[in-house]
């Protein structure tokens, strides 16, 4: 038995051909597609010149790189080390993330450009320092799905989940941002909202009835969850920057980052007093603190740009610690029992959950956006009120909110649902029911062999009985 489930999880074939094959597949479509924009490109000072820019400090690269170091750090540091908290699953936590992250951003470039920046003159796509930005926050989708399938799924299927996450992400991005002209600086909508529901899409419909024989290793350690926390630290700290990396230059940003701050800092305190009240001993558990204490920044991504006030994101981030820790407490064990969902990392309470309150507290504030409060200028600046949109009110622009959380989630579901059907098909390598959680699976894990800990045993014992005889 114990063969079958090796040779059954052998991705000797078909991970090294996936890696090589998209990754000579990227290099030709960068070949063809791919240019430096005015602003990294050799002719920048030419381009000055031409637009009477005094200093090479009105780069774009020079206001935006900061903000990118930070999201970049969310995106390898914070996402994979939050996800090392199985006892026995640290390394494909990471690893597999540092994997889908650096392909999903390089296929993010293409379809993004494909989308939005594709000049019809020229068919090339011209990519700046904000373009990998939006890469990064492309990939963010794909890493938040692969958090309900930690441990449950093979690395040539994460390549799947990613291919498809990113297109899919491209596209309700498109509908939603520039269709509908939805305002979603820190993505509530277009992030979390996709990325929580396209994850338990795909993991509902590849639901395991025997996920039991590996529950000895679902689970943390001392200092598995110890690891996890470096992950939940990195992201807490960035995540002002994260929902104001791609906002307007100026209030916006600023304001966001404020916002955001407030708020993340306001369901920590929440956090702590559910899941303290939720034990009779009152102690804390370390899946609240290490999960819950984020989504006040999940939920401020909409409405982080807008003048939503500093007590109003103090709120926000109230009811959000509160609504995410009930979730781990009492959502996820009833997804699991009912709706036949397992969902490793509980991303519907940091996600999927946050993610539409955030795109639903967004329409909300947008709609009671006033003239008095934001100036008829600084409403046209917020909201973007230019153009075919120049007549929308504030109440349409609301509604268009909200109807774009609902395409957010309509993609996810139905997306991650077709990706699940593709992911059954038995030839991706995946770990067998008794297998999951379980990093020797995929990985070279340097443990003791029975004889190497005898050994050790019988060195130790003859090393005692020599001091007890002395």
């Amino acid at each position: 038995e114990t063969d079958i489930i090796w040779n059954n999880t052998n991705v000797r074939v078909s991970l090294p051909a996936v890696c090589f094959v998209w990754q000579i597949a990227m290099i030709i479509l960068f070949g063809v597609f791919i240019r430096y924009d005015e602003e990294s490109d050799a002719h920048w000072v030419e381009f000055k010149r031409e637009h009477n820019i005094t200093s090479d400090i009105e780069n774009d690269f020079y206001f935006r790189y900061p903000s990118f170091q930070d999201v970049h750090v969310m995106i390898f540091v914070g996402f994979g080390f939050l996800m090392t908290f199985l006892k026995r699953y640290s390394f494909g936590g990471v690893g597999f993330n540092f994997l889908i992250a650096a392909f999903g951003l390089q296929w993010a470039l293409l379809m993004q450009g494909w989308f939005h920046s594709l000049d019809p003159a020229t068919g090339k796509i011209y990519i700046g320092v904000e373009s990998l930005i939006n890469a990064d926050f492309c990939c963010a989708g794909s890493l938040i799905a692969y958090g309900a399938l930690l441990g449950k799924v093979s690395p040539v299927q994460l390549m799947v989940v990613t291919l498809f996450g990113v297109t899919l992400f491209a596209v309700e991005e498109y509908i939603i941002l520039t269709l509908l002209h939805c305002r979603d600086a820190g993505g509530s909508m277009v992030i979390h909202a996709f990325g929580g529901y396209y994850g338990l899409a795909i993991s509902w419909v590849l639901y395991r009835p025997n996920l039991h024989q590996s529950k000895r290793l679902n689970g943390s350690v001392y200092h598995s969850d110890v690891f996890a926390m470096i992950g939940t630290l990195f992201l807490w700290m960035f995540w002002p920057s994260f929902n104001s990396a791609i906002t307007d230059h100026g209030d916006g940003q600023h304001r966001a980052a404020i916002n955001t701050y407030l708020a993340l800092a306001s369901s920590v305190l929440t956090t702590v007093a559910i899941s303290s009240m939720s034990q009779k001993t009152g102690k804390l558990d370390m899946v609240h603190i290490q999960n819950a204490t984020l989504a006040g920044g999940v939920a401020m991504g909409t409405a982080a740009e807008f003048m939503i006030t500093p007590y109003g994101s103090l709120i926000v981030g109230f009811c959000t610690g509160i609504i995410s820790t009930f979730g781990y407490l009492y959502i996820t064990p009833f997804l699991e029992k009912y709706l036949k969902l397992q969902d490793t990392c509980g991303v519907h309470n940091l996600h999927a959950l946050p993610g539409m309150l955030g795109g639903f507290i967004g329409a909300i504030v947008a709609a009671a956006a006033t003239e008095s409060v934001y100036s008829a200028e600084g409403l046209i600046n917020v909201f973007d009120f230019e153009g075919s949109f120049a007549n929308r009110g504030v109440g349409t622009q609301g509604g268009f909110q909200a109807a774009g959380t609902c395409v957010a989630i309509a993609f996810g579901l139905v997306g991650g649902a077709i990706v699940g059907l593709i992911l059954r098909i038995p030839i991706w390598g995946d770990p067998a029911d008794d297998n999951c959680y379980d990093d020797e699976v995929y990985w070279e894990v340097r443990v003791f062999r029975e004889d190497e800990l005898t050994a050790i045993f019988t060195g130790l014992e003859k090393h005692y009985c020599r001091r007890q005889s002395e």
